[in-house]
């Protein structure tokens, strides 16, 4: 079977993560942390997460010309995610993510864009080919003008939450947030008639069509180590397994085990799951007994 084609246009970050023995308060130092290097931007973990998938993935994006960059798209380069339009910022610095994790998962992250914030709409040059992939840590008019030309399945991830044309909205089949993200946009989620994702972490995802819920999954019961590109596993899984053509509930499903799988491991992209992995890990959750 041919693969699926994606395009995804978004941010590429080298993460900086600190596990924590607890998360600070405001104005509060935490020591005793433990630091890694990971590549990580929504933007890259959800190409990588797409074509770990199976799909052919195209990543438009932009980076800084320094040392990170190389670091920042190492596994999309190693793992063959198109990088043709991935283009180089002449003045501005690869997009970096500080980011702190606690022993139970729950993260707290601060992202110094860079590049990112430099990928304009003429940078967007090539056709959008297959399903294209967007979330809001570029600039709004890049992301228009990408949803303009794109002429199949359209999944908006507005994370992280912030005012956007409700035209953007209109034109989008899938839109993925969280229950902040969910809050943030209220009403505005359902007028366009997409299909609208809420995940809500352990307690799993709904989704609803016209503020109306027409499928519902339970998260696999885990131990969570790291949630930072869980999210991201979900929106790639759920694109793909909906333009697969696979029922709703099952859709979901297959997208709450992805990211419950990529919860169980630390990094973004190092947690991402293959699609061997993603299926052996819901035949074994489904066979094991109900805690109920």
């Amino acid at each position: 079977m041919k693969a699926l084609q994606v395009t995804v246009l978004g941010s590429v970050n080298l993460d900086l993560t600190a596990a924590a023995p607890r998360l600070p308060g405001p104005g509060e130092t935490v020591t005793g942390a433990r630091l890694t290097r990971h590549p990580g931007g929504k933007g890259a973990n959800q190409a990588l997460a797409a074509r770990r998938l199976g799909a052919d993935v195209k990543l438009i994006a932009r980076v800084g010309r320094d040392a990170m960059a190389e670091e920042a798209l190492r596994l999309l380069r190693e793992e063959g995610v198109d990088l043709s339009e991935c283009l180089t910022d002449e003045t501005e610095p690869t997009g970096v993510a500080l980011i702190a994790v606690d022993p139970s998962g729950e993260n707290q992250i601060v992202v110094a864009s860079g590049a990112n914030s430099a990928l304009r709409p003429e940078h967007v040059k090539g056709p959008i080919e297959g399903a294209l992939i967007c979330q809001l840590e570029t600039p709004e008019a890049t992301i228009a003008h990408a949803v303009s030309r794109a002429p199949g399945f359209i999944c908006l991830n507005l994370a992280p939450a912030r005012p956007i044309s409700e035209d953007l909205l209109m034109k989008a089949d899938l839109i993925v947030v969280n229950q902040v993200e969910a809050a943030f946009y209220g009403d505005a989620l359902h007028r366009g008639g997409a299909l609208v994702a809420r995940t809500a972490g352990a307690q799993g995802a709904e989704l609803f069509r016209s503020g109306r819920m027409s499928a519902r999954a339970d998260a696999p019961k885990i131990t969570a180590v790291d949630a930072t590109g869980a999210g991201d596993a979900f929106v790639a899984a759920l694109t793909l397994a909906l333009i697969e053509g696979r029922p709703r509930d099952q859709a979901l499903s297959f997208a709450c085990a992805a990211g419950a799988l990529a919860a169980m491991r630390r990094g973004a992209q190092t947690s991402l799951p293959s699609r061997a992995e993603l299926i052996a890990f819901e035949s074994q959750t489904a066979s094991e007994p109900s805690s109920s």
